[in-house]
């Protein structure tokens, strides 16, 4: 049986130089091959002309670009949003979004096919948990954006006038938010590996003050990245400010409750000295009235964070409405009496799915 290829996309940059010297090569090809992959954005190996021949061999027979496929594309009305439906090698599909605003461009990616979570109101709590993502699965999501964003074919000399100019080559994306399927913290050796990646400043090399994980509450993993000092932004998804109205539309409270995933935020912030990002839905009737925006002030005073206040969007299982526009302006001003400052989340691609929680995919 033929050994299994690595996929490129599994590897760190320090992962693939020390695999040149196993192979008895220099370190400076791997170098190289990093470049035109994650600069250049070039996976064919006739197009890596400046590797050596040798290097060139033995790097294709051990390593795989594992990008994933694109089943389906989708372009909502508001001209600033696109939604992929990719392929895994499983057959699996997962969901990734491109998001323009003013001046950046955001990929909201996944971590996993389906969630274990069950959030009432999340279209991929409703779906259910199917697998992780690997490392390299999560990591190929942000490169299918940049594809995207790069919009041409490279021929070999445009990948060298790429590789040598990488800072003009194209529109860059430079916002992630792991907000898309999956809970980030359910999986997080792959995902920390993969942010790892993303962050290499010789790769695409994404600034940790531009990504945002969101969790719902998986108090050891909110722990966990205060210890190992994580440095980009923590969002956690609250939506309910008791522990009985919060396990009603996030049952995993009954796991973490209420009382131990805010000692887990306050540790995070003692320890991290960053603000965390709280996220609420807000439903119509359900949680947005002025007495639930003094228990939410309650909740939080004296915490450095603030509110992401998200009208509901729809989905097919719950039935639930958004919040109108004056009740959640009542909600922040109630917020705001407590120094709790927010906003109220701008909704794109709604008419797509594309929107806060709407990712899911059939179960196959």
């Amino acid at each position: 049986m033929e050994p299994a290829l690595h996929n490129f996309y599994d590897l760190t940059r320090d992962e693939l130089l020390a695999l040149a010297s196993r192979w008895g090569f220099p370190p400076v090809h791997a170098a190289r091959l990093w470049s035109y992959v994650y600069l250049a954005g070039v996976e064919d190996w006739a197009a890596m002309d400046e590797l050596p021949a040798r290097y060139r061999a033995k790097a294709e027979g051990e390593l795989q670009f594992r990008r994933l496929g694109t089943a389906h594309e989708t372009h909502s009305s508001d001209g600033f949003t696109r939604k992929y439906l990719l392929a895994l090698p499983d057959a699996a599909r997962i969901e990734t979004v491109l998001m323009r605003y003013t001046g950046r461009v955001t990929a909201c990616i996944s971590s996993q096919v389906g969630c274990a979570m069950g959030c009432v109101f999340c279209a991929t709590g409703q779906m259910g948990f199917m697998r992780h993502l690997t490392a390299g699965e999560i990591v190929a999501q942000a490169m299918h954006v940049d594809a995207v964003l790069r919009g041409t074919q490279h021929t070999a000399a445009l990948a060298q006038a790429a590789a040598a100019s990488p800072h003009a080559r194209h529109e860059r994306l430079r916002n992630l938010v792991l907000m898309g399927m999956g809970e980030p913290l359910h999986n997080y050796d792959a995902v920390m590996r993969a942010i790892d990646i993303l962050r290499d400043p010789n790769g695409l090399a994404l600034a940790a003050k531009r990504i945002t994980l969101s969790t719902v509450g998986v108090v050891p993993g909110i722990m966990r990245l205060a210890d190992e000092a994580r440095p980009f932004h923590l969002a956690v998804s609250l939506h309910g400010a008791t522990q009985a109205e919060r396990a009603t539309l996030v049952p995993v409270a009954k796991k973490w409750p209420l009382d131990e995933l805010m000692d887990a935020c306050r540790y995070y912030i003692g320890k991290q000295q960053r603000r965390i990002f709280y996220e609420w839905t807000l439903i119509e009737g359900k949680n947005d009235t002025v007495e639930t925006a003094h228990a939410v002030g309650q909740l939080l005073r004296g915490q450095l964070a603030q509110v992401n206040l998200i009208p509901l969007n729809p989905t097919p299982g719950y039935a639930g409405e958004p919040t109108g526009r004056e009740a959640a302006k009542q909600f922040q001003a109630v917020l705001a009496d407590y120094g709790l400052p927010s906003t109220v989340r701008q909704r794109r691609g709604i008419d797509i799915a594309a929107g806060c929680g709407q990712l899911a995919v059939a179960r196959r």
